[in-house]
Protein backbone atom coordinates (compact mmCIF):
# COMPACT_ATOMS: atom_id res chain seq x y z
CA UNK A 1 0.00 0.00 0.00
CA UNK A 2 1.31 3.45 -0.89
CA UNK A 3 0.66 5.38 2.33
CA UNK A 4 2.43 8.49 1.10
CA UNK A 5 -0.32 9.18 -1.38
CA UNK A 6 -2.98 9.18 1.35
CA UNK A 7 -3.49 12.57 3.03
CA UNK A 8 -6.85 11.81 4.70
CA UNK A 9 -6.74 12.78 8.41
CA UNK A 10 -9.46 10.22 9.08
CA UNK A 11 -6.92 7.37 8.98
CA UNK A 12 -4.71 9.19 11.50
CA UNK A 13 -7.65 9.92 13.81
CA UNK A 14 -8.68 6.26 13.60
CA UNK A 15 -5.17 5.16 14.59
CA UNK A 16 -5.18 7.52 17.61
CA UNK A 17 -8.68 6.40 18.62
CA UNK A 18 -7.67 2.71 18.54
CA UNK A 19 -4.52 3.46 20.51
CA UNK A 20 -6.39 5.40 23.20
CA UNK A 21 -9.06 2.74 23.45
CA UNK A 22 -6.41 0.07 23.93
CA UNK A 23 -4.61 2.12 26.60
CA UNK A 24 -7.85 2.73 28.54
CA UNK A 25 -8.83 -0.93 28.42
CA UNK A 26 -5.35 -2.07 29.51
CA UNK A 27 -4.90 0.47 32.30
CA UNK A 28 -4.16 -1.34 35.57
CA UNK A 29 -2.95 -4.46 33.77
CA UNK A 30 0.12 -2.84 32.22
CA UNK A 31 2.59 -0.39 33.68
CA UNK A 32 3.00 3.16 32.34
CA UNK A 33 6.00 2.31 30.14
CA UNK A 34 4.10 -0.40 28.29
CA UNK A 35 1.00 1.78 27.93
CA UNK A 36 3.20 4.48 26.44
CA UNK A 37 4.06 2.10 23.56
CA UNK A 38 0.52 2.65 22.33
CA UNK A 39 1.30 6.36 21.90
CA UNK A 40 4.51 5.55 20.00
CA UNK A 41 2.65 3.20 17.66
CA UNK A 42 -0.20 5.68 17.07
CA UNK A 43 2.30 8.50 16.41
CA UNK A 44 4.18 6.39 13.84
CA UNK A 45 0.95 5.40 12.06
CA UNK A 46 -0.54 8.89 12.03
CA UNK A 47 2.68 10.28 10.51
CA UNK A 48 1.91 8.24 7.38
CA UNK A 49 -1.19 10.34 6.66
CA UNK A 50 -0.69 13.71 8.36
CA UNK A 51 1.50 16.65 7.33
CA UNK A 52 4.74 17.04 9.30
CA UNK A 53 3.80 19.96 11.54
CA UNK A 54 0.38 18.54 12.45
CA UNK A 55 1.84 15.10 13.23
CA UNK A 56 4.38 16.58 15.66
CA UNK A 57 1.74 18.85 17.24
CA UNK A 58 -0.67 15.97 17.77
CA UNK A 59 2.16 13.88 19.27
CA UNK A 60 2.88 16.66 21.78
CA UNK A 61 -0.83 16.97 22.68
CA UNK A 62 -1.03 13.18 23.05
CA UNK A 63 1.90 13.20 25.52
CA UNK A 64 0.18 15.90 27.59
CA UNK A 65 -3.06 13.92 27.53
CA UNK A 66 -1.18 10.79 28.64
CA UNK A 67 0.16 12.77 31.58
CA UNK A 68 -3.35 14.06 32.38
CA UNK A 69 -5.16 10.71 32.28
CA UNK A 70 -2.57 8.09 33.29
CA UNK A 71 0.35 9.53 35.26
CA UNK A 72 -0.26 10.20 38.98
CA UNK A 73 -1.60 12.48 40.18
CA UNK A 74 -4.26 12.02 37.50
CA UNK A 75 -6.17 14.88 35.92
CA UNK A 76 -3.29 17.26 36.55
CA UNK A 77 -0.15 18.14 34.64
CA UNK A 78 2.09 17.68 37.67
CA UNK A 79 4.24 14.57 38.08
CA UNK A 80 5.04 12.95 41.41
CA UNK A 81 7.88 10.66 40.42
CA UNK A 82 10.98 11.86 38.58
CA UNK A 83 11.12 8.72 36.44
CA UNK A 84 7.71 9.62 35.03
CA UNK A 85 9.09 13.00 33.94
CA UNK A 86 11.83 11.14 32.10
CA UNK A 87 9.21 8.82 30.60
CA UNK A 88 7.18 11.76 29.27
CA UNK A 89 10.24 13.50 27.85
CA UNK A 90 11.48 10.31 26.19
CA UNK A 91 7.98 9.63 24.90
CA UNK A 92 7.71 13.07 23.33
CA UNK A 93 11.22 12.86 21.85
CA UNK A 94 10.66 9.36 20.41
CA UNK A 95 7.32 10.41 18.90
CA UNK A 96 8.92 13.41 17.24
CA UNK A 97 11.88 11.37 15.94
CA UNK A 98 9.53 8.76 14.48
CA UNK A 99 7.38 11.48 12.91
CA UNK A 100 10.43 13.18 11.40
CA UNK A 101 11.79 9.88 9.98
CA UNK A 102 8.42 8.85 8.53
CA UNK A 103 7.88 12.29 7.04
CA UNK A 104 11.40 12.28 5.57
CA UNK A 105 10.87 8.83 4.08
CA UNK A 106 7.56 9.96 2.67
CA UNK A 107 9.26 12.99 1.15
CA UNK A 108 11.96 10.82 -0.41
CA UNK A 109 9.28 8.53 -1.83
CA UNK A 110 7.49 11.50 -3.35
CA UNK A 111 10.78 12.72 -4.84
CA UNK A 112 11.50 9.31 -6.35
CA UNK A 113 7.99 9.13 -7.76
CA UNK A 114 8.25 12.61 -9.26
CA UNK A 115 11.65 11.76 -10.74
CA UNK A 116 10.27 8.56 -12.29
CA UNK A 117 7.30 10.49 -13.68
CA UNK A 118 9.60 13.10 -15.22
CA UNK A 119 11.86 10.45 -16.72
CA UNK A 120 8.85 8.67 -18.21
CA UNK A 121 7.58 11.98 -19.59
CA UNK A 122 10.99 12.73 -21.16
CA UNK A 123 11.12 9.24 -22.67
CA UNK A 124 7.57 9.51 -24.02
CA UNK A 125 8.31 12.99 -25.37
CA UNK A 126 11.44 11.69 -27.11
CA UNK A 127 9.41 8.89 -28.71
CA UNK A 128 6.85 11.45 -29.90
CA UNK A 129 9.56 13.59 -31.49
CA UNK A 130 11.47 10.74 -33.09
CA UNK A 131 9.45 10.53 -36.30
CA UNK A 132 7.57 13.85 -36.21
CA UNK A 133 8.46 16.52 -38.77
CA UNK A 134 5.72 19.16 -38.59
CA UNK A 135 6.68 22.10 -36.32
CA UNK A 136 3.03 22.90 -35.55
CA UNK A 137 2.48 19.32 -34.33
CA UNK A 138 5.70 19.59 -32.34
CA UNK A 139 4.57 22.83 -30.71
CA UNK A 140 1.16 21.42 -29.77
CA UNK A 141 2.72 18.30 -28.29
CA UNK A 142 5.27 20.36 -26.35
CA UNK A 143 2.55 22.58 -24.95
CA UNK A 144 0.64 19.50 -23.75
CA UNK A 145 3.77 18.03 -22.14
CA UNK A 146 4.63 21.28 -20.30
CA UNK A 147 1.06 21.76 -19.10
CA UNK A 148 0.98 18.18 -17.83
CA UNK A 149 4.23 18.74 -15.93
CA UNK A 150 3.22 22.05 -14.29
CA UNK A 151 -0.55 22.30 -14.38
CA UNK A 152 -0.12 25.90 -15.61
CA UNK A 153 -1.02 27.57 -18.88
CA UNK A 154 1.70 27.33 -21.55
CA UNK A 155 2.36 29.22 -24.81
CA UNK A 156 4.84 27.87 -27.38
CA UNK A 157 6.49 29.78 -30.22
CA UNK A 158 8.42 27.98 -33.01
CA UNK A 159 10.60 30.51 -34.77
CA UNK A 160 11.34 28.77 -38.07
CA UNK A 161 9.09 26.71 -40.31
CA UNK A 162 10.78 23.62 -41.63
CA UNK A 163 11.97 23.84 -45.20
CA UNK A 164 11.87 27.66 -45.14
CA UNK A 165 14.83 30.06 -44.99
CA UNK A 166 16.04 30.69 -41.47
CA UNK A 167 15.13 33.95 -39.74
CA UNK A 168 12.06 34.25 -41.95
CA UNK A 169 10.28 36.13 -39.17
CA UNK A 170 7.12 34.00 -39.21
CA UNK A 171 6.90 32.17 -35.86
CA UNK A 172 4.31 29.47 -35.27
CA UNK A 173 2.39 30.27 -32.08
CA UNK A 174 0.39 27.76 -30.04
CA UNK A 175 -1.60 29.82 -27.56
CA UNK A 176 -2.63 33.46 -27.40
CA UNK A 177 0.07 35.63 -25.78
CA UNK A 178 -0.50 39.29 -24.96
CA UNK A 179 1.92 41.99 -26.11
CA UNK A 180 4.20 41.67 -23.07
CA UNK A 181 4.36 37.88 -23.36
CA UNK A 182 5.01 38.13 -27.09
CA UNK A 183 7.94 40.47 -26.39
CA UNK A 184 9.30 38.03 -23.81
CA UNK A 185 9.11 35.17 -26.29
CA UNK A 186 10.96 37.20 -28.92
CA UNK A 187 13.68 38.17 -26.41
CA UNK A 188 14.11 34.58 -25.27
CA UNK A 189 14.33 33.37 -28.89
CA UNK A 190 16.86 36.05 -29.76
CA UNK A 191 19.17 35.53 -26.77
CA UNK A 192 18.75 31.77 -26.40
CA UNK A 193 18.57 32.13 -22.59
CA UNK A 194 15.83 31.59 -20.01
CA UNK A 195 13.93 34.60 -18.66
CA UNK A 196 11.86 34.93 -15.49
CA UNK A 197 11.82 33.78 -11.88
CA UNK A 198 14.96 31.89 -10.88
CA UNK A 199 16.76 32.47 -14.18
CA UNK A 200 18.88 35.44 -13.10
CA UNK A 201 17.15 37.65 -15.67
CA UNK A 202 13.95 39.52 -14.77
CA UNK A 203 13.52 37.46 -11.58
CA UNK A 204 10.57 39.64 -10.52
CA UNK A 205 8.38 37.98 -13.18
CA UNK A 206 6.00 35.24 -12.14
CA UNK A 207 6.23 33.67 -15.60
CA UNK A 208 9.23 31.79 -17.01
CA UNK A 209 10.41 31.82 -20.64
CA UNK A 210 12.49 28.80 -21.74
CA UNK A 211 14.36 28.62 -25.10
CA UNK A 212 14.00 25.72 -27.56
CA UNK A 213 17.70 25.09 -28.06
CA UNK A 214 19.20 23.05 -30.85
CA UNK A 215 22.91 22.65 -31.51
CA UNK A 216 24.19 26.20 -31.56
CA UNK A 217 20.80 27.63 -32.54
CA UNK A 218 17.54 28.64 -30.84
CA UNK A 219 14.42 27.61 -32.74
CA UNK A 220 11.71 29.01 -30.49
CA UNK A 221 10.62 29.58 -26.90
CA UNK A 222 8.05 28.34 -24.39
CA UNK A 223 6.21 30.47 -21.81
CA UNK A 224 5.07 28.82 -18.55
CA UNK A 225 2.74 31.21 -16.75
CA UNK A 226 2.92 31.52 -12.94
CA UNK A 227 5.77 29.04 -12.51
CA UNK A 228 7.22 31.16 -9.68
CA UNK A 229 4.24 30.23 -7.51
CA UNK A 230 4.64 26.49 -8.13
CA UNK A 231 5.76 24.71 -4.91
CA UNK A 232 8.43 22.73 -6.75
CA UNK A 233 9.48 25.39 -9.26
CA UNK A 234 13.25 25.15 -8.66
CA UNK A 235 13.50 21.39 -9.28
CA UNK A 236 10.88 21.48 -12.01
CA UNK A 237 12.74 24.08 -14.08
CA UNK A 238 15.52 21.70 -15.23
CA UNK A 239 12.90 19.14 -16.28
CA UNK A 240 11.00 21.73 -18.28
CA UNK A 241 14.20 22.93 -19.95
CA UNK A 242 15.03 19.33 -20.88
CA UNK A 243 11.64 19.00 -22.59
CA UNK A 244 12.27 22.25 -24.48
CA UNK A 245 15.78 21.15 -25.45
CA UNK A 246 14.42 17.89 -26.85
CA UNK A 247 12.01 19.94 -28.91
CA UNK A 248 14.80 22.22 -30.12
CA UNK A 249 16.99 19.26 -31.06
CA UNK A 250 14.15 17.59 -32.96
CA UNK A 251 13.39 20.81 -34.85
CA UNK A 252 17.09 21.24 -35.61
CA UNK A 253 17.34 17.68 -36.97
CA UNK A 254 14.23 18.20 -39.09
CA UNK A 255 15.56 21.53 -40.35
CA UNK A 256 18.90 19.93 -41.23
CA UNK A 257 17.10 17.06 -42.97
CA UNK A 258 15.04 19.53 -45.01
CA UNK A 259 18.15 21.49 -45.94
CA UNK A 260 19.95 18.25 -46.80
CA UNK A 261 17.06 17.21 -49.04
CA UNK A 262 17.09 20.61 -50.69
CA UNK A 263 20.85 20.39 -51.24
CA UNK A 264 20.43 16.87 -52.67
CA UNK A 265 17.78 18.10 -55.08
CA UNK A 266 19.98 21.01 -56.10
CA UNK A 267 22.88 18.62 -56.67
CA UNK A 268 20.63 16.37 -58.73
CA UNK A 269 19.48 19.30 -60.82
CA UNK A 270 23.07 20.43 -61.27
CA UNK A 271 24.09 16.92 -62.33
CA UNK A 272 21.24 16.88 -64.84
CA UNK A 273 22.34 20.25 -66.19
CA UNK A 274 25.90 19.02 -66.53
CA UNK A 275 24.71 15.89 -68.31
CA UNK A 276 22.57 17.99 -70.64
CA UNK A 277 25.54 20.17 -71.48
CA UNK A 278 27.65 17.06 -72.14
CA UNK A 279 24.95 15.62 -74.39
CA UNK A 280 24.53 18.88 -76.27
CA UNK A 281 28.28 19.27 -76.76
CA UNK A 282 28.76 15.68 -77.99
CA UNK A 283 25.63 13.83 -79.10
CA UNK A 284 23.85 16.79 -80.67
CA UNK A 285 26.89 17.60 -82.77
CA UNK A 286 26.57 14.60 -85.13
CA UNK A 287 23.03 15.28 -86.43
CA UNK A 288 23.75 19.00 -86.58
CA UNK A 289 26.88 18.34 -88.65
CA UNK A 290 24.89 16.12 -91.01
CA UNK A 291 22.14 18.70 -91.37
CA UNK A 292 24.62 21.51 -91.94
CA UNK A 293 26.59 19.46 -94.50
CA UNK A 294 23.51 18.48 -96.49
CA UNK A 295 22.04 21.98 -96.38
CA UNK A 296 25.38 23.49 -97.42
CA UNK A 297 25.62 21.07 -100.35
CA UNK A 298 22.10 21.98 -101.49
CA UNK A 299 22.86 25.67 -101.18
CA UNK A 300 26.24 25.71 -102.87
CA UNK A 301 26.00 22.82 -105.34
CA UNK A 302 22.29 22.48 -105.91
CA UNK A 303 22.53 23.38 -109.58
CA UNK A 304 25.09 20.66 -110.24
CA UNK A 305 23.18 17.89 -108.41
CA UNK A 306 20.58 15.70 -110.04
CA UNK A 307 17.15 15.18 -108.61
CA UNK A 308 18.03 11.91 -106.81
CA UNK A 309 21.03 13.47 -105.07
CA UNK A 310 18.97 16.43 -103.93
CA UNK A 311 16.24 14.12 -102.61
CA UNK A 312 18.80 12.04 -100.67
CA UNK A 313 20.26 15.19 -99.11
CA UNK A 314 16.80 16.50 -98.27
CA UNK A 315 15.80 13.13 -96.80
CA UNK A 316 18.97 13.15 -94.71
CA UNK A 317 18.12 16.61 -93.41
CA UNK A 318 14.61 15.48 -92.46
CA UNK A 319 15.84 12.25 -90.84
CA UNK A 320 18.55 13.95 -88.81
CA UNK A 321 16.17 16.76 -87.86
CA UNK A 322 13.67 14.19 -86.57
CA UNK A 323 16.47 12.44 -84.71
CA UNK A 324 17.58 15.73 -83.20
CA UNK A 325 13.99 16.59 -82.25
CA UNK A 326 13.54 13.20 -80.52
CA UNK A 327 16.83 13.67 -78.69
CA UNK A 328 15.81 17.14 -77.55
CA UNK A 329 12.36 15.93 -76.45
CA UNK A 330 13.84 13.05 -74.48
CA UNK A 331 16.46 15.23 -72.82
CA UNK A 332 13.97 17.94 -71.82
CA UNK A 333 11.45 15.33 -70.66
CA UNK A 334 14.09 13.66 -68.53
CA UNK A 335 14.96 16.97 -66.89
CA UNK A 336 11.27 17.70 -66.23
CA UNK A 337 10.42 14.28 -64.80
CA UNK A 338 13.48 14.21 -62.54
CA UNK A 339 12.55 17.59 -61.05
CA UNK A 340 10.77 17.42 -57.64
CA UNK A 341 7.02 17.98 -57.54
CA UNK A 342 6.38 17.09 -61.19
CA UNK A 343 2.69 16.89 -62.13
CA UNK A 344 1.20 14.76 -64.90
CA UNK A 345 -1.80 15.51 -67.11
CA UNK A 346 -3.58 12.22 -66.50
CA UNK A 347 -6.93 11.07 -67.83
CA UNK A 348 -8.68 7.80 -68.58
CA UNK A 349 -7.04 6.56 -71.78
CA UNK A 350 -7.57 3.55 -74.05
CA UNK A 351 -4.51 1.33 -74.43
CA UNK A 352 -5.57 0.39 -77.98
CA UNK A 353 -5.74 4.04 -79.05
CA UNK A 354 -2.33 4.86 -77.56
CA UNK A 355 -0.75 1.84 -79.26
CA UNK A 356 -2.48 2.65 -82.55
CA UNK A 357 -1.27 6.25 -82.56
CA UNK A 358 2.30 5.16 -81.79
CA UNK A 359 2.17 2.50 -84.51
CA UNK A 360 1.07 5.03 -87.15
CA UNK A 361 3.95 7.36 -86.33
CA UNK A 362 6.56 4.59 -86.18
CA UNK A 363 5.46 3.02 -89.47
CA UNK A 364 5.92 6.36 -91.22
CA UNK A 365 9.69 5.90 -90.77
CA UNK A 366 11.78 4.04 -93.37
CA UNK A 367 12.15 0.88 -91.23
CA UNK A 368 8.84 1.17 -89.37
CA UNK A 369 7.18 -1.63 -91.35
CA UNK A 370 9.14 -4.14 -89.27
CA UNK A 371 7.01 -3.35 -86.24
CA UNK A 372 4.17 -5.74 -85.43
CA UNK A 373 1.54 -5.31 -82.70
CA UNK A 374 -0.13 -7.85 -80.44
CA UNK A 375 -2.90 -6.32 -78.26
CA UNK A 376 -5.07 -8.25 -75.83
CA UNK A 377 -8.76 -7.41 -76.29
CA UNK A 378 -10.89 -5.69 -73.65
CA UNK A 379 -7.98 -4.10 -71.84
CA UNK A 380 -9.16 -1.70 -69.11
CA UNK A 381 -8.69 2.04 -69.33
CA UNK A 382 -5.43 3.45 -68.05
CA UNK A 383 -5.22 6.51 -65.77
CA UNK A 384 -2.17 8.05 -67.41
CA UNK A 385 -0.62 10.89 -69.38
CA UNK A 386 -1.17 9.65 -72.95
CA UNK A 387 1.60 11.85 -74.40
CA UNK A 388 4.17 10.44 -71.97
CA UNK A 389 3.10 6.82 -72.49
CA UNK A 390 3.29 7.35 -76.25
CA UNK A 391 6.80 8.75 -75.86
CA UNK A 392 7.76 5.74 -73.75
CA UNK A 393 6.60 3.31 -76.45
CA UNK A 394 8.24 5.29 -79.25
CA UNK A 395 11.54 5.31 -77.38
CA UNK A 396 11.38 1.56 -76.81
CA UNK A 397 10.51 0.90 -80.45
CA UNK A 398 13.18 3.30 -81.71
CA UNK A 399 15.74 1.55 -79.51
CA UNK A 400 14.67 -1.89 -80.76
CA UNK A 401 14.75 -0.83 -84.43
CA UNK A 402 18.16 0.77 -83.99
CA UNK A 403 19.86 -2.22 -82.33
CA UNK A 404 18.29 -5.13 -84.23
CA UNK A 405 19.04 -6.39 -87.73
CA UNK A 406 17.08 -4.64 -90.46
CA UNK A 407 15.54 -7.91 -91.74
CA UNK A 408 14.12 -9.08 -88.39
CA UNK A 409 10.79 -7.96 -86.88
CA UNK A 410 10.13 -5.97 -83.71
CA UNK A 411 6.93 -6.69 -81.76
CA UNK A 412 4.90 -4.55 -79.39
CA UNK A 413 2.75 -6.49 -76.89
CA UNK A 414 -0.01 -5.06 -74.66
CA UNK A 415 -1.70 -7.34 -72.12
CA UNK A 416 -3.23 -7.39 -68.66
CA UNK A 417 -1.54 -9.08 -65.70
CA UNK A 418 -2.56 -9.05 -62.02
CA UNK A 419 -3.94 -5.54 -61.72
CA UNK A 420 -1.59 -3.98 -64.24
CA UNK A 421 -1.27 -3.37 -67.96
CA UNK A 422 2.00 -4.68 -69.37
CA UNK A 423 3.51 -2.98 -72.44
CA UNK A 424 6.40 -5.02 -73.86
CA UNK A 425 8.70 -4.38 -76.84
CA UNK A 426 10.52 -7.47 -78.12
CA UNK A 427 13.40 -7.49 -80.59
CA UNK A 428 15.71 -10.14 -82.01
CA UNK A 429 18.92 -8.17 -81.81
CA UNK A 430 22.25 -9.08 -80.18
CA UNK A 431 20.92 -8.54 -76.66
CA UNK A 432 22.48 -6.66 -73.77
CA UNK A 433 25.02 -8.02 -71.30
CA UNK A 434 23.43 -8.92 -67.91
CA UNK A 435 25.71 -6.45 -66.12
CA UNK A 436 24.01 -3.64 -68.05
CA UNK A 437 20.40 -4.61 -67.33
CA UNK A 438 20.14 -1.87 -64.69
CA UNK A 439 22.74 0.59 -65.95
CA UNK A 440 21.06 0.88 -69.34
CA UNK A 441 18.20 2.84 -67.70
CA UNK A 442 20.56 5.47 -66.29
CA UNK A 443 20.86 8.79 -68.08
CA UNK A 444 23.58 9.02 -70.74
CA UNK A 445 24.52 5.35 -70.41
CA UNK A 446 24.71 3.10 -73.48
CA UNK A 447 24.40 -0.64 -73.06
CA UNK A 448 27.20 -2.99 -74.03
CA UNK A 449 25.74 -4.83 -77.03
CA UNK A 450 28.99 -5.82 -78.67
CA UNK A 451 30.04 -5.56 -82.32
CA UNK A 452 26.95 -7.40 -83.64
CA UNK A 453 24.86 -4.32 -83.00
CA UNK A 454 27.24 -2.16 -84.98
CA UNK A 455 27.20 -4.62 -87.87
CA UNK A 456 23.41 -4.58 -87.67
CA UNK A 457 23.44 -0.88 -88.25
CA UNK A 458 22.95 0.17 -84.63
CA UNK A 459 23.82 3.84 -84.26
CA UNK A 460 24.79 4.57 -80.70
CA UNK A 461 22.52 7.31 -79.39
CA UNK A 462 22.78 9.82 -76.57
CA UNK A 463 21.68 7.39 -73.86
CA UNK A 464 18.58 9.29 -72.69
CA UNK A 465 15.73 7.33 -74.31
CA UNK A 466 15.62 4.46 -71.81
CA UNK A 467 16.23 6.84 -68.91
CA UNK A 468 13.16 8.79 -70.00
CA UNK A 469 11.20 5.52 -70.21
CA UNK A 470 12.04 4.66 -66.62
CA UNK A 471 11.22 8.20 -65.45
CA UNK A 472 7.82 8.03 -67.21
CA UNK A 473 7.05 4.60 -65.72
CA UNK A 474 7.96 5.75 -62.20
CA UNK A 475 5.92 8.93 -62.60
CA UNK A 476 2.91 6.63 -63.22
CA UNK A 477 3.84 4.49 -60.15
CA UNK A 478 4.94 1.70 -62.48
CA UNK A 479 8.24 0.08 -63.39
CA UNK A 480 10.20 -1.00 -66.44
CA UNK A 481 12.41 -4.09 -66.70
CA UNK A 482 14.83 -5.51 -69.22
CA UNK A 483 14.67 -9.28 -69.79
CA UNK A 484 16.92 -11.41 -71.97
CA UNK A 485 15.23 -13.87 -74.34
CA UNK A 486 16.39 -17.43 -74.88
CA UNK A 487 15.74 -17.03 -78.61
CA UNK A 488 18.01 -13.98 -78.64
CA UNK A 489 17.34 -10.30 -78.31
CA UNK A 490 15.73 -8.29 -75.52
CA UNK A 491 12.29 -7.67 -74.06
CA UNK A 492 11.63 -4.31 -72.40
CA UNK A 493 8.56 -4.73 -70.19
CA UNK A 494 6.72 -1.75 -68.67
CA UNK A 495 4.09 -2.45 -65.98
CA UNK A 496 1.51 0.29 -65.35
CA UNK A 497 -0.80 -0.30 -62.36
CA UNK A 498 -4.56 -0.07 -62.79
CA UNK A 499 -6.67 2.18 -60.61
CA UNK A 500 -10.32 3.12 -60.15
CA UNK A 501 -12.52 1.73 -62.84
CA UNK A 502 -9.75 -0.28 -64.53
CA UNK A 503 -10.40 -4.05 -64.25
CA UNK A 504 -9.05 -6.95 -66.20
CA UNK A 505 -11.44 -9.12 -68.24
CA UNK A 506 -12.91 -12.06 -66.27
CA UNK A 507 -12.00 -14.67 -68.87
CA UNK A 508 -9.17 -15.04 -71.32
CA UNK A 509 -9.93 -14.20 -74.94
CA UNK A 510 -7.76 -15.29 -77.89
CA UNK A 511 -5.44 -12.41 -78.77
CA UNK A 512 -5.81 -10.33 -81.87
CA UNK A 513 -2.76 -9.69 -84.01
CA UNK A 514 -2.21 -6.69 -86.21
CA UNK A 515 0.74 -7.19 -88.50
Amino acid sequence: MDFSKRRHPGFALLAWAIAWGAMVSLEGRLDLANLAMGLVLASALSALWLPGWSSMLISAVAVLAFNWFFIPPKFTLTVDLHQNVLLLAALLLVNWIIAVLVIRQRHLTDEARNLATREARLRQWGDTLRDASDPVAHASALRSALQEATGNQVIVSVLHSLGQPMHDGTPVLVGEPDDQQRSGLVLCERDGRAIGAGSGRYDQLDDVYLPLRGRGITLGAALITGLKRHPDSEKLRSHLQALCDQMGSALHRSLMAAQEQQAREQAQLQATRNALLAAISHDYRTPLATIMGAASALQEQGDRLDINQRQRLAAGIVEESERLARLADNTLQLARLDAPGVSLRCDWESTEEIVGAVLRRVRSRPDGNRVGVWVEPYLPLLWCDAILISQLLENLLDNALKYSPSDLPVTLHARGDNGAVVLAVIDQGPGIAPAWHEKVFEAFQRGDTGPRALRAGGDRGAGVGLAVCRAIARAHHGCILLRSREEGGCMFECRLPLRGQGQLPPTSVPPETDQ
